[in-house]
């Protein structure tokens, strides 16, 4: 531990703690952005709205973690590093399966799913609230997190969001989203990155995974976004005045034919996941197949899928050098120390690299109420911050147009902290012996 503790890892660690206290004050960076260009200074206005873009943030912080790698080891271990010891697969499949699960047939698909369980409640806007947050974050176990993320937000955009809630129920609600996205990829092995990166090694199988987190998954869930349906009870009554629109009259049916296809793309995107070139293949193919379809597509662009990769791509980049730390402190601890400390590693740390470095610690390899308490701490703190589970990004970069692009992260992360205790207790202390 001593020996790992070389003045380089303390930079690179330090580097990584300056661009987590940044994505704090990216909202103060966006306010002087705007006063630089009333002022007409665009130039630093545009710099200052670079720094706050929250999906940059990582990005950004690579520059002086370049520098240092160059300074200490050399220029070529700078294109070693970036170049082969960074997986950058999953920031490349986020960008695939997230250009893929925003298009409207596949919108379209999900909301008639979701819209026959709010059709029970009538249509109001709590009927919708529930069933997106509830059911799209249990499809993350089958078409992976991302793209269940992007189809809850898009979702929530136009059947909750567009009718203009009051600020604590966005926040509580975005909140709740992150939460529910991150725990509800947990009835599979294979769609979770954090159970990805543990089940081969661990030998878990779905059903495994399903009945030791799955069960409990889906009753935290529901019992979370229960408890915030009750708290903003007055809320949904005054929101139900605005009817739900649920058909766009104007543009033409969907032919069956075209969801099937991008559901066959989905799944095409969901078995090249850990192949980067055969993802690129796909991803090309399928926005050739959008050009001949496009009047039956949303207009198509990759800005915020773009983003989201950056995110990812920085925050891995970042990540793969906290291992020096990490992994010593899980391995020292007991089974309620491992969950606890997990979950609030989870806050300033992608979930799937806690697992993941889990993986890596030998006594754990044996110790199966160890593996279930550190991937069970991991994903119950999935919805602390956006870079606590890679699609919050996601989210956030879908709905930030409701909040005047200003996300307060310590409002977000206030609005989590019920749903993420209501969950943790159930990950935790429910037992369900099969």
């Amino acid at each position: 531990m001593v020996k790992a503790m070389d003045s380089f890892n303390i930079i690179a660690s330090s580097i990584f703690l300056g661009a987590i206290i940044h994505t704090f004050f990216t909202p103060k960076f966006t306010k002087y952005a705007r006063g630089f260009e009333a002022t007409g200074n665009h130039f630093t206005a545009r710099v200052f709205e670079i720094c706050g873009e929250v999906e940059l943030v990582f990005f950004l912080w690579l520059l002086p973690l370049a520098t240092v790698i160059c300074l200490t080891k050399g220029w070529q271990e700078v294109v070693v590093y970036f170049g082969s010891k960074v997986d950058y697969t999953e920031a490349v499949f986020v960008i695939a399966i997230m250009s893929i699960a925003g298009t409207k047939p596949v919108i379209e698909l999900a909301k008639s799913i979701l819209g026959k369980i709010a059709h029970r409640g009538g249509n109001s806007p709590l009927a919708w609230w529930l069933s997106i947050l509830i059911l799209a974050p249990l499809f993350g176990s089958f078409i992976t997190e991302p793209a269940a993320m992007t189809i809850a937000a898009i979702l929530l955009s136009k059947q909750f969001y567009d009718l203009n809630p009051k600020d604590n129920l966005r926040y509580a609600t975005m909140a709740l989203l992150f939460v529910n996205v991150s725990v509800g990829g947990t009835l599979t092995n294979f769609a979770a990155p954090p159970i990805l990166m543990v089940a081969h090694k661990w030998h878990w199988s779905s059903s495994h995974v399903f009945f030791n987190f799955g069960i409990k998954t889906i009753l935290g869930i529901t019992m979370a976004s229960s408890v915030y349906a009750l708290l903003f009870r007055k809320e949904f009554r005054r929101l139900c005045g605005v009817q739900v629109n649920i058909q766009d009259n104007k543009s033409p049916k969907i032919p069956p034919f075209i969801t099937t296809i991008h559901v066959l793309f989905l799944g095409l995107c969901i078995a090249t996941a850990h192949s980067i070139a055969p993802l690129i293949g796909v991803l090309l193919f399928f926005i050739g197949f959008l050009q001949i379809t496009r009047e039956y597509q949303y207009p198509f662009e990759l800005k915020h899928s773009l983003l989201v990769g950056i995110f990812l791509a920085g925050l891995v980049s970042h990540g793969n050098l906290q291992k020096w730390w990490i992994e010593p402190l899980l391995g020292n601890l007991n089974q309620l120390q491992l969950f606890l400390g997990a979950t609030m590693l989870t806050a300033f740390n992608d979930n799937a690299a806690i697992t993941y470095l889990s993986s890596l610690v030998p006594k754990f390899s044996t110790d199966v109420a160890l593996q279930k308490a550190v991937v069970a701490g991991a994903v119950t703190g999935g919805g602390l911050t956006v870079i606590a589970n890679a699609p919050n990004p996601a989210g956030q970069s879908i709905l930030g147009k409701y909040f005047n692009h200003e996300i307060a992260p310590t409002r977000l992360f206030a609005w989590a902290i019920i749903p993420t205790l209501i969950v943790g207790l159930f990950l935790y202390f429910k037992k369900t012996n099969f």
